[in-house]
């Protein structure tokens, strides 16, 4: 059931108990005032009267909008309820956005007033605002909260919208499209997803292309958030080498992202933990999924979340969740999340909670939003973050083989040296090449494109690209114990991101080694 049918449901409880005090609290005004006539036009409350209250219009037949009241004044409206209460039974007032009743003061003591001479004569008063009451206030009665629309709410808005266009402007989408517009548009008032809407109508025609413009229009509508940032992508952020067995993995997931899971007890993908070797290709996966799965990048920066005040890293870390949902479907990614949910030598506690807060989040958020963290020391991380069921999988980024440096130089090749790699050349690079990361093989043959840049591709030498590789000294030789050390925590705990046949072939032990099963 959607908030929107459960709010219907307790507001006509309250009605029908004569709650003397209904807070509705909303930031839609007109939604929620559609479904406080809904209530009210209820065929049993027939012989119950309804006044309206609102600054512009005054006071109101809340189901014929006869106006009842010459005085618009808010004083006006008061002392018309207390005559009311006092003159008849069973009579409800609505006061939309009333003065300021959020702590104790004259008019929230007045509206107070009011809701016990309701209680003597079975009236209600009901607020609605965006606002919290004051406590005072609650306690005399009852409260509801309508929340933004849903992904069923908003696909309904859309539907009714796009019905009534039929015939007027052409109108691509399918049901799939329109139920993809609604995920997108999930987080915004359902007034401002009507608004976008009809921005494409007048383009003069609703093509299946606008879809994905909905994506960049919440960004316009959330604007900058600390600690959450958007990653704009370039064209060489599709291209990833190697890592064959996360790739298939990621083509199963995204089939289930952008399925119709109703009807089913399965949930959208939560997301994947990229641990190992740096510079192999864990962030660039985070690029690579976004532009593959047509879905809009978010950085989360924990460096931003810290604040120096108590509790403040914790309501930026709640705030910047909440936005991610907002922003739904999304990809969210953390990098090298130990940075910020380590905690080992934590004296605060911050780290902690910190870190509770986002399993919370991870484990109960609905919301189509995939993370992709990545780790470089995924020893400082805490045990609970990666036990089985916090992410979908926790994969290991190792240094590529020999086929995956292969896949690797012939695409980076082709990127900046415009061509084709001579079959010879390509076989001498990939044995130098031993030990390489992803990075290390990058940075390489950028100097070779730069050295094509400047003096033309008659100056490329095969002599000049080997004698560049030669001259490249990865990780593995400068610090060969950190990756010895980083290889021997992931080959036995996480699933290989390579070629899982390969890596399998080159152990040597007995050591269980766990391997993604593919369905299909």
């Amino acid at each position: 059931m959607s908030n929107y049918h459960e709010v219907v449901k307790d507001l006509d409880s309250y009605l029908s108990a004569r709650v003397p005090l209904i807070g509705v609290h909303s930031i839609e005004q007109t939604r929620a005032l559609r479904l406080i006539k809904q209530v009210a036009t209820d065929p049993r409350r027939a012989n119950q009267a309804f006044w309206i209250y609102t600054r512009a219009l005054g006071l109101r037949d809340l189901r014929t909008g006869t106006p009842a009241l010459d005085d618009h004044s808010l004083t006006g409206a008061l002392d018309f309820a207390a005559q009311r209460f006092s003159a008849r039974a069973q009579a409800t007032v609505v006061f939309v956005d009333p003065d300021d009743l959020s702590d104790d003061n004259t008019a929230s003591r007045h509206v107070a007033e009011l809701a016990r001479l309701a209680e003597a004569n079975s009236g209600s008063v009901v607020i609605l605002t965006d606002t919290p009451l004051w406590n005072g206030l609650e306690r005399l009665g009852m409260s509801v909260t309508l929340d933004l629309p849903d992904a069923a709410e908003m696909y309904e808005a859309i539907f009714d919208f796009l019905r009534d266009h039929h015939g007027v402007v052409p109108i691509d989408w399918s049901e799939q499209d329109a139920r993809r517009a609604a995920e997108f548009l999930v987080g915004v008032p359902e007034g401002t997803a009507i608004n976008v809407m009809a921005t494409l109508v007048t383009k003069g025609a609703v093509e299946k292309a606008d879809v994905q413009r909905l994506a960049a229009f919440k960004d316009k509508h959330f604007g900058a958030l600390a600690g959450l940032e958007r990653v704009r992508l370039g064209p060489g952020d599709t291209e990833i080498g190697g890592l064959t067995s996360l790739r298939a993995w990621l083509r199963r997931k995204q089939r289930l992202m952008t399925a119709d899971l109703r009807g089913t007890r399965l949930r959208a993908p939560r997301g994947v933990l990229l641990v190992g070797v740096p510079g192999c290709g864990k962030s660039l996966s985070a690029k690579a999924i976004s532009t593959v799965w047509e879905l809009p990048l978010y950085r989360l920066d924990l460096a931003a979340i810290m604040g120096m005040y108590v509790g403040q890293s914790e309501a930026r870390l709640r705030e910047a969740l909440d936005t991610a949902d907002r922003l739904a479907p999304c990809i969210l990614w953390i990098d090298e999340i130990e940075k910020g949910l380590a905690g080992q030598d934590d004296s605060t506690g911050v780290s902690r909670r910190l870190i509770g807060q986002f399993l919370f989040w991870l484990q109960e958020s609905q919301h189509r939003v995939f993370v992709v963290a990545t780790s470089n020391d995924v020893r400082s991380l805490p045990p609970e973050l990666l036990r089985k069921g916090r992410f979908d999988e926790l994969f290991f980024v190792d240094l590529p083989d020999g086929d995956d440096r292969q896949e690797i130089i012939d695409m980076y090749y082709r990127r900046y040296v415009d061509q084709e790699p001579p079959a010879e050349l390509l076989d001498k690079l990939v044995g130098l090449s031993e030990g390489f990361a992803g990075s290390d093989i990058q940075a390489a043959l950028h100097e070779v494109g730069e050295q094509v840049f400047l003096n033309g591709p008659e100056s490329l030498r095969p002599d000049f690209v080997i004698d560049t590789f030669t001259n490249t000294y990865p990780l593995s030789r400068t610090n060969p114990e950190q990756i010895a050390e980083i290889q021997a925590w992931g080959r036995d705990r996480a699933v290989p991101a390579g070629r899982v046949a390969a890596r399998a072939s080159a152990d040597t032990g007995p050591q269980r080694r766990r391997v993604v099963v593919f369905g299909d």
